[in-house]
Order: C-alpha cells, then structure tokens, then sequence
C-alpha cells in the first residue's frame, strides 16, 4: 500500500481517481504543527529554536495517519509546491516519524492525471532550504508579535495586536487618509466644442484649461463670431496587445475590479477550482506558460476564431525575487471554457479562460485619428481624437480593467469620427466651459492595495490575502461605502453667439468598498512609527522579504538572519516600555461655550471618546463614547457636545424609567439594569416605543435561549449561546464539557462544573493578562 498525504480533502478526492488502488490519500487539513501558543516558544538563546506543537484539532488525525504510514510501503508527501506546503510535509515527516527509505515528496501545480503521473515519476527531497524560508517567516512574525503587542497594550489600548507587515500595510492607508485630508482641490474651467457634421455631431477639446470664469466667458465671447475649420487631419496606425497572464496578485485585482470580489473571497474560489482540478495552482508570481498550455491556446484559437487570431508569446516574470519556479495560473484544460460547482467558480474560471486565451491572441490593430481645429485669433486648438479597431484580435475575448476613477477626465477619445478633411468649414452647434475640480488620491481599494504592496516588494502571493483580512479583523481597517456630497459648479454655454451662465449641482465624493483606517488604526500607526521606525519602514519591509527568498535559495543562513534582526529589535521594545509616552491620539477641539471647560476627542481604555474637562482637575471631567459615524479626526466641537446629552431618558416602561447611550460596545437602551444593543437605531432619536419594542424582543430572544433553570437556585441557568451552551452563574460564565448533554444537567452537576472554575471567561482573561506580565518581565531580565 502506498499512503499519499495532501493538505486538502477536495484535493485528496480528486487525487484519488487518477491513482489505482494501490494508493490511500489523505489529507492533512493544511497545517498539524505550529509554535506553541503559550509564551513566546521561540528559545533566543538557542539559535531562535522553534518550539513546535501539534495542534489540538489534528492529534487524532497523527494518530490515523501515523498507523497508516507504519502499514505503508511508500508514503508520498503531496503537499503544496511553495514553502508553506514544503513546511506542512517537513512537519508531517517529523510527528509521523517517518524514514527516509520509505519517504517521497513530490509537488505538481496542477491536479491531472498526467501532472500527478509526472510527480510519482519524479520525486524529491524534502527541500530544507524553502522549509527554514518560512521557518524564518514564522518565527520573525512570532518575535515581532509577541513583543510589539503587549507594547501596544500598555501604552495605547488592552488587546491590540502589532505584525510586522500587517503595520506596514496599515501604515499605507494611513498615510493615503492624510494626503486626502491635506488636499486643497484646485478649480478650472475644461472646455468642449461641439460641431455639426452632415447631422452627425464632432465633439472636440481645448488644449488649455481656464482658471477662472472670467478667463473662460472672456474666450466664449471671442469664439462668438469665430468661423472653425480642420486645419489638420492626422491618421496614425496603431495596436494594442494583451496584459500577461494572472498571477496571484493580477487575479485578486482582475477578480476585484470586474467581479466585485473581495481578496479572499478570490483566493478560497480559485482554491477550490485548483483542487477540483481546474485551474493551476492560484499562489504564483510567475507569467510563464507551459508548452502544453501555449500548444492548447494554438489549438483552440484557431478552431474558435481562425488562425489570423493567433500569435504565440512568452512572457517573462517581472516581480522582484520571484518564489519558486511556478506557472502563471491557467485553465488546466484550456479546451474547456466553462467550469465550477457554482456561480462564483464559474465566473473566475471564465475570468481566468479568457484572460489566458487573450495572451496567445494577436494585437489588435487600430487606426487613431486626430483633428486639429484652430481659433481664429487665438493660440489654442481644440483637438477631437478618434479611435478604429480595424483587427480586433485578443479584444475580442478580454480587455484588461483599470483601477483609474478618474479615466473620464483624461481620455478625450471617440469612436469612430464622421467622414473629414482638411480645410472642411465646421458649423457650431455650441461650446462648453464647465468647471472641474482636481481629484484627491484615491483610497484604496483590496485590490489596489495589493498592487501597492506587491509594486513596494512587501509580502508574497501566499501573503496578499491574509494581510488585508487580518488588519480589517483587528479594527485597524474598515473596508465600507460612503455617500457622497453635494457641490455647486458653474457651467457656461455659448450657443447662437451668446455666453449663458448657471450655477448646477452635482454629487461627488462617493465610495464605493474603500478602505478607510479607523482611530485605532491611526493611533496605533503614529505611536509605532515614533517609537518602530525601521519595522514601519517600506524598504526595511521589504529587504526583509528579499532575505526570506535568499535563504530560500540557500544563500543565507535562516537563525542569523533572525539574530541580525532580533537584537537591535529587543532593544527597542525595552527602550520604548521605559520611556515612552502613552498614545491617545488627543484633540483638543475647543471649550464648552457654557462652562469653559476644554473639549478633546481621543482613545481610552475601550475606543474613541470625547472629554469634557481636564484630568488633573478637582471636579471629575464627563466622558461619552463616539458614534460609529464619527472619527477623533473629523468630530466637531458642536457635535463632541452633542454626545454629552447622553444618556437620553425616554420615558418610562413597566414603572421603570427606559434611556438611551452610547457605551464601550455601541450605541444601546437601558432598563431594568438590562441592556438592549441598538443596532439599527440612533441613540440620539431612538423614541420610547422604539425602544420597548427591542426590549420585548430580547426577551423573546432569551427565553429561547434558556436550555434549563432551577427554582431551588434562581441565580444559575443552563444557557445557549452564540459559541454553544454554558452555565451563567452570578454573573459569570462557565463552559459546559463536551461530552456532557446541557439539558440532562443536575444542579449538583452544574455546581461542580462552575466549583472546578477553570473554565470562566473572565477568570481566564484575567489569567492570560498577569502571564502576559510575567513574560514580559521575564524578557525585560
């Protein structure tokens, strides 16, 4: 028997029907061993020596797949091709005590039946080299973690995080909101002529733009007897050719701009397409295509759309430091242009078909036009710009999207212009000066951000994804649509020689999936760039990743790698403990105007917040929570004092008096010392009925909740929750044993689980927290 290990069910079943009985597969379900999550299991007196564990939900599945490997003649590691996948087969051989005699690795980036054969065909070593490359990954990200964060918990908030390129990615949208909030958009007037042709209309544009308005109806007023006429008439020929194939980094972009997808949701389709055996493998950033694949494409163009649409290419890889030797991610049978389990496979392949065809396509061949016309006793021209496809070659499958908002104001190009000729008298039907308003950086977006990160050397394709989900979890990142706002902008016409002005209204501003960073996030990015100066740095971040790919390649030593880092590093954690400030992130935005107290807005203990007096004074200063529309950096004095009229009263319910305020977990109403969460509803308008009708519900809510109680005992009940049942006693929580049926619960049982103690929540808060302490003192020795 021959036992092969891959990291996927969905890829183990596929795998299964190429191999003959012979061989078992099985999966390993990514990752069995990581660094023990307690303490900081990385011995940094001992050459950075990794103390690895096998996670708790894979003990059963060693102990399988050990009796497995011990009945096997052969046991194949098929793991992933890139350095995570040869970590997990470097962890699989150790905990399953495999020999070297009885062990095979093999890689294959694409699930068929001749890859697989190929891979039986050609087996390996375990690659130590791509192994202690993500060794030193994890192990730098551990030591970065565990020391950056509880700086972060006693110098900004309690239970922030810090990662080594999750900062730097933070860092970037900061950065992006500041050159936003700092930009002055500056006006001018863009100008349009438009001109009748045989019944057709020729739109053309003034090669100047005006500054002023006056500027502007001073040249409307003079084209008002001015007589036009094509000076010149250009025709250039031209071609467009096709973008690369996908990498991962292109596919989250492509996926993102013309399927709405987020990142992940980009990696977990093409992951499940890649092991059902329909795409290659989705982590590359390689364009190289295979000689099967450039001989499919020859194929299926040809019989598709003719042979004129063919033109084979080679495409070399660009990016910096490109991992592994992998294959751009294509259709692993370009012969079949549809596939997937569902719509969103199906769209991605689609997506990945088309873009992979367009590659072996010829250029398109297009015709560009350009029109001269100049104004009589002036020195600019309008100029109209027209554009054929005469061949549409690779256009006819795919056009490549852009992250450009702003496209319409720099493209002036048309279609196809009705017939000309120099010298042809042009009649006037009318000219435009509208004014326009110069553009704010954009925000970014997942996927512009990915092509920043990727364009600045930061991160791998295994990393892009992961990253921006991590600093959206954390709170540091929120990724939402705004509305716009409403601008007023002066339109002046000249039409039958006279110059009309109006004043219009147009909405701008809006954004759509955009990445804004949250107070948190600002705050904590200032203190780490003051205080962390070389791990927020781009360059620093990225000499890192080119030092990975170094030791990738055998050409540098992964533990001195590490000691280089870590000594300078611990320095300054220490360094920073000592002696610096706490971040609030404080803005003072005035005095009240009826007691002349100052006003700031700034981070406690559990978020943004607002403060009403000074904290050294005698008389203790109010405090209110922000609203989740509202930002330290953006709140007004007048509304910061708006939130002190909270708690609003109501009324009252049930002879109790109902309010309405805003704490540490958002907006909520209180009564009867119950508190009811407002998720919907204003604090600030939410009226009495409003309020007693989520009153009633969370009744409703909990009495569905209740599993058991017990007249004897009113204080103990047998509940569930969101995570599954547990006991609630006195105001704390204890977790119910798996094995043990919550409603079949006694009270004896009941008081012997909430006795033993072990499992409270916020006694197992309180726990973590004074070890946190104790390690960190332990490392200050």
């Amino acid at each position: 028997m021959n036992l092969v290990i891959v990291e996927s069910p969905a890829k183990a079943k596929t795998i299964e029907g190429f191999l003959g009985k012979d061989f078992v597969v099985k999966s390993s379900y990514g990752h069995v061993r990581d660094l023990a999550k307690k303490g900081l299991s990385v011995d940094v007196d001992n050459a950075f020596t990794p103390n690895y564990e096998i996670l708790s939900d894979k003990k059963k599945l060693i102990t399988e797949l050990k009796k497995l490997a011990k009945k096997s003649e052969m046991v194949w590691l098929a793991t992933d091709e890139d350095r995570e996948g040869e970590a997990i087969s470097w962890h699989l051989y150790n905990v399953l005590g495999l020999k070297p005699e009885k062990t095979k690795r093999i890689v294959f980036n694409e699930i068929t039946k001749p890859a697989i054969t190929k891979a039986i065909e050609n087996p390996r070593d375990i690659n130590d080299d791509l192994v202690n490359a993500q060794q030193a990954r994890r192990v730098l990200d551990r030591l970065v973690g565990f020391e950056l964060s509880p700086v972060l918990w006693r110098k900004v908030q309690p239970k922030l995080s810090a990662g080594r390129v999750q900062s730097v990615t933070v860092r970037l949208i900061v950065e992006r909101e500041r050159e936003i909030e700092n930009f002055t958009p500056q006006n001018s007037f863009k100008v349009s002529a438009y001109f009748d042709v045989d019944g057709t209309t020729l739109k053309a544009e003034l090669n100047k733009k005006f500054k002023t308005a006056e500027e502007a109806k001073s040249f409307l007023n003079e084209c008002s007897d001015s007589n036009f006429s094509i000076d010149k008439l250009e025709k250039k020929p031209g071609k467009r050719t096709p973008a690369a194939p996908f990498t991962t980094s292109t596919l989250q972009q492509e996926a993102s701009r013309k399927l709405g997808f987020s990142v992940a949701q980009t990696m977990s389709v093409a992951q499940r397409l890649y092991e059902s055996g329909k795409i290659t493998y989705m982590r590359t950033d390689s364009t190289n295509l295979s000689d099967t694949a450039i001989k499919q494409s020859k194929a299926v163009i040809s019989d598709k759309f003719g042979s004129d649409y063919h033109k084979s290419r080679n495409y070399a890889t660009k990016s910096k430091g490109a991992q592994e030797a992998h294959e751009a991610i294509r259709p692993t049978n370009l012969g079949v242009n549809e596939a997937g389990d569902d719509s969103a496979q199906q769209r991605l392949y689609d997506l990945i078909w088309k873009r992979t065809i367009a590659t072996q396509m010829a250029d398109a061949k297009l015709e560009r036009t350009t029109v001269t016309i100049p104004v009589q006793n002036r020195d600019e021209v309008f100029t109209a710009k027209g554009e054929v496809v005469k061949f549409d070659g690779f256009l006819k499958v795919y056009v490549e999207s852009t992250d450009d908002e702003h496209e319409e104001d720099k493209k002036n190009t048309q279609g196809l212009l009705p017939p000309l000729k120099e010298g042809q008298e042009l009649e006037l039907q009318k000219i435009d000066a509208i004014e326009r308003f110069t553009h704010h950086p954009p925000r970014y977006t997942e996927a512009s951000l990915v092509k920043k990160l990727e364009e600045l050397g930061i991160g791998r394709p295994s990393t892009y994804a992961p990253t921006i989900s991590t600093i959206q979890k954390r709170g540091y990142v929120v990724k939402e649509d705004r509305d716009g706002y409403e601008r007023k902008y002066r339109h002046l016409t000249l039409k039958d020689s006279n110059v009309k002005e109006e004043e219009k209204k147009e909405t701008t501003g809006a954004e759509r999936k955009k990445l804004f960073p949250t107070d948190i996030g600002v705050v904590v990015n200032d203190f780490l760039i003051d205080n962390f100066t070389k791990i927020l740095d781009y360059n620093f971040t990225a000499e890192v990743e080119k030092e990975f790919d170094d030791i990738a390649q055998g050409q540098l030593e992964w533990n001195k790698m590490i000691d280089n880092f870590y000594g300078p590093f611990h320095s300054n954690v220490e360094d920073t403990l000592e002696h610096s400030e706490r971040a609030k992130g404080e803005r003072h935005l005035g005095d009240d105007p009826k007691t002349g107290k100052p006003v700031y807005a700034k981070i406690g203990r559990y978020g943004p917040m607002v403060q009403l007096g000074e904290t050294e004074s005698e008389e203790k200063p109010k405090f209110a929570s922000l609203r989740k529309n509202q930002s330290i950096q953006q709140i007004s004095l007048e509304e910061a004092l708006e939130l002190f009229k909270l708690p609003r009263e109501l009324g009252e319910f049930e002879g109790e008096k109902v309010s309405a305020n805003v704490g540490r977990y958002g907006p909520y109403v209180r009564h009867q010392n119950q508190f009811v969460s407002l998720k919907e509803d204003d604090p600030m308008e939410v009226n009495l009925d409003r309020a007693i009708e989520l009153i009633k519900e969370k009744r409703e809510q909990a009495e569905k909740n209740k599993i058991k109680t017990f007249e004897s005992e009113p204080d103990l009940q047998v509940l569930n929750g969101r995570y599954g049942p547990y006991i609630k006693y006195k105001k704390k929580n204890f977790r119910i044993p798996k094995d043990v049926e919550p409603e079949e619960l006694t009270l004896e049982q009941c008081m012997e689980i909430i006795e033993k103690g072990g499992k409270s929540g916020k006694g197992k808060k309180k726990s973590t927290k004074s070890k946190t302490k104790k390690s960190t003192k332990a490392k200050g020795k």
